[in-house]
């Protein structure tokens, strides 16, 4: 790959050319000249485009692609389309297919669908066979073969003594063991945030403590055992503030939030639309509040998605009986943007990605070329034309968001809007 890139605004603070308008050369997927103006060394393919901007890769540690099962939802092949129009060079992805992804042969047959691909996808586990909460899965085996994490999808452990086990055992080898925070106990059968809005609606609530309780169980478990904690999209301001002290404890804990869950208030629901029907819920002002905050001072340490396609048939039915989840990779770029500045943007999309095994790839000299490149200033109404994914469920259609994606350069390959 020989590419001469024009006149780009580079947005990386691990680089030397941090907010810079450079010319970069790139030989072989290599990063060879950062410079000024370049000529054109041969007959390279030159990229100009309007208002440039390049970043790192972005990284997403949550997203679902269905297959294998699932595949009227959505394929791995078109799933990490998906993921390159959106300008991530490295997903997550989790193992909420059918069957689901509990071995070995799983995981092999993940990477084997990726292989050569211009996005990383990386396979996450389930924590329990069929993440059916009851037996742990081969995690040993599952690293081995390539998994980064271990998580049975939006499934939370309801057998403290199962995760204690879990969190010890997953050490010996460093695995990472992701939580979803619910106690279904509590929960019940709500559909939306149990407040002011499910009373009005009539919609049974699922409260604020049902997150916070598992969450506080969680983290004195892991306390006690050791390992490495991953909670996936907190939504609570009170999970904010619990984690903020896990963290003063020097525990090994992290956390994701999903950007919608930053966007929107559980207000939208008053016309039932299923398209705001996700897990966790929709909550409060206050509690949006709250996760900005612990965004700021890193007690939140990276931002999600969530895109999780699901087909017409799972949320043309009734509220009760819709399907949570929403897609969210290509609206990701233009809601955060409507929320944060572009170099808080672009810190949020890229964080996270140690903790998952990405490779952090700067922008400099003798590193392979890993970016994202990107107009942050174009202002756009989110259509089901601007989605890629063969699932339309999604939760910012008709927001005005904010920044277009050009494309993304990763593993020495191209891929441009």
């Amino acid at each position: 790959m020989n590419i001469l890139i024009k006149s780009a605004t580079i947005i990386d603070s691990k680089s030397d050319f941090h907010n810079l308008t450079q010319d970069l050369l790139i030989e072989k997927g290599i990063i060879t000249k950062i410079a000024n103006s370049i000529k054109n060394p041969g007959n390279y393919k030159e990229v100009t485009l309007d208002n440039l901007h390049i970043s790192q890769g972005w990284f997403d540690s949550s997203v679902c692609f269905g297959e294998p099962g699932f595949e009227e939802r959505e394929t791995i092949k078109n799933g990490l389309k998906t993921a390159a129009a959106s300008g991530f060079t490295a997903v997550a992805m989790n193992a909420n297919t059918h069957p689901v992804i509990d071995s070995n042969s799983d995981i092999t047959f993940v990477n084997s669908k990726s292989n050569n691909n211009i996005v990383t996808l990386l396979p996450v586990g389930a924590l329990t066979v069929n993440s059916n909460g009851k037996d742990l899965a081969e995690l040993y085996d599952m690293k081995n073969a390539g998994a980064v994490a271990f998580y049975d999808y939006k499934r939370p452990i309801s057998n403290a003594n199962l995760m204690k086990i879990a969190l010890q055992y997953a050490s010996n080898f460093d695995g990472l063991v992701c939580s979803f925070p619910l106690d279904e106990s509590i929960s019940g059968h709500g559909v939306m945030n149990e407040h002011i809005s499910s009373t009005m609606l009539g919609l049974k609530g699922s409260p604020a403590l049902a997150e916070e309780l598992q969450i506080a169980r969680d983290l004195f478990l892991l306390e006690y055992t050791g390992g490495k904690l991953h909670i996936p999209t907190i939504s609570t301001l009170k999970s904010v503030a619990l984690i903020r002290e896990a963290k003063k404890k020097k525990l090994d804990v992290t956390c994701s939030v999903a950007i919608h869950n930053l966007y929107f208030t559980d207000s939208v629901l008053s016309d039932f639309s299923t398209l705001y029907k996700v897990s966790p819920p929709l909550r409060t002002q206050a509690d949006i509040e709250a996760l900005i905050d612990g965004l700021k001072d890193d007690t939140i340490d990276m931002v999600t998605c969530d895109h999780n396609p699901m087909d017409v048939e799972q949320k043309k039915v009734e509220f009760d009986h819709a399907a949570y989840g929403t897609i969210g990779l290509e609206s990701a770029f233009g809601a955060l943007q409507k929320m944060f500045t572009t170099k808080k943007t672009i810190e949020l999309l890229t964080k996270g990605k140690s903790r998952f095994g990405v490779e952090f790839s700067s922008i400099a000299i003798n590193n392979p070329i890993n970016i994202t490149l990107f107009n942050p200033d174009t202002t756009y109404t989110f259509s089901k034309q601007d989605m890629i994914s063969k699932s339309k469920n999604a939760i910012f259609e008709n927001e005005t968001l904010k920044g277009k994606v050009y494309g993304i350069m990763a593993n020495n390959k191209v891929s441009l809007n």
